[in-house]
């Protein structure tokens, strides 16, 4: 499948209906990797009813135990940090779950939800991610209808989104893209998205914290114009006044990204598949592939 066809997939995504049975948890945890361990980081911005903990290591947190609703996220199922977090939080007698299209993880005997195989990680961010939401947010329809009408309108108009890839092209500016909460981690997969799919360094972070460290650089640092700056816009005035106060007194430009949709379930799969336009409308002008992944196949290899 060419790549375009892969990203035109997620309005299709978001509609997969499947989910965990669940009972009485403590908290949860999430172990993945790359493109298919974004899908804990973008949950944990959804959801606040529990503690949601985040692992992208070989390891566990020392509090999981039988009161955890322990997801193993592998679009492969042969990830081997997963698989080894996987093996440790069944030692400790945690509520085990996998969501893979295959591989060593589906084996496990766990309770596994199955996806469709055959997309790169990264671009199956849908299938990775809705299992999660399902079990513990249960999005309305009108809420999954909307995303996937607003990601529909994106697959059939990105021109904005080319429209700022040839900016960063023509001037072979690395990317530097601010978010702000709830869309922290969507912010950090822009920059996942400009490395794998544009194969070019680029930088997240958030405000408000990055008003405590990035403002003095923003104002001091050298070559600042090969830096292209993305600030997501905000529904929170404090966010707002934050960034036009921060670009005043910097005299650094952001491109301001906007947020399309009604529920915060739209708008995050909205600004997901946003950076998913702008980067792969990048790798085209590079042309380079989107869908290769050769050196980091060549690492896995190397230290199996």
């Amino acid at each position: 499948m060419e790549f375009r066809d892969e990203l035109k997939t997620l309005k299709d995504q978001v509609k997969f209906g499947e989910f965990f049975k669940v009972d009485s948890f403590s908290n949860i945890v999430i172990a993945g990797m790359g493109g298919s361990g974004i899908a804990g980081r973008i949950f944990s911005e959804m959801y606040s009813d529990k503690p949601v903990f985040v692992s992208d290591d070989y390891s566990i947190p020392n509090f999981v135990d039988e009161n955890t609703e322990f997801i193993a996220v592998s679009y492969s199922g042969n990830t081997e940090e997963t698989l080894s977090a996987v093996e440790a939080a069944m030692k400790k007698g945690a509520k085990v779950h996998a969501i893979t299209s295959g591989g060593k993880l589906g084996e496990m005997g766990i309770d596994t939800i199955k996806i469709p195989s055959g997309l790169q990680p990264r671009s199956a961010v849908g299938y990775l991610t809705m299992p999660i939401i399902n079990t513990f947010i249960k999005p309305s329809p009108d809420d999954v209808d909307e995303a996937s009408r607003i990601l529909a309108d994106l697959d059939a108009n990105n021109t904005v989104q080319e429209n700022i890839a040839t900016e960063i092209f023509a001037g072979r500016r690395i990317p530097v893209i601010y978010g702000a909460s709830p869309f922290r981690s969507i912010a950090y997969r822009w920059k996942t998205q400009f490395n794998e799919n544009a194969k070019v360094l680029a930088y997240s972070s958030y405000f408000s914290e990055l008003n405590h460290n990035d403002t003095m650089p923003l104002r001091d640092t050298y070559r600042k114009d090969e830096f292209y700056f993305m600030a997501f816009d905000s529904e929170d005035e404090r966010i707002r006044k934050r960034i036009e106060v921060t670009q005043k007194i910097t005299g650094t430009q952001f491109k301001k990204i906007d947020v399309r949709g009604t529920s915060l379930f739209a708008r995050s799969f909205y600004l997901i598949h946003v950076g998913d336009y702008i980067t792969y409308h990048l790798a085209r002008l590079r042309g380079i592939d989107p869908q290769d992944v050769s050196a980091i196949e060549d690492l896995k290899k190397r230290i199996a």
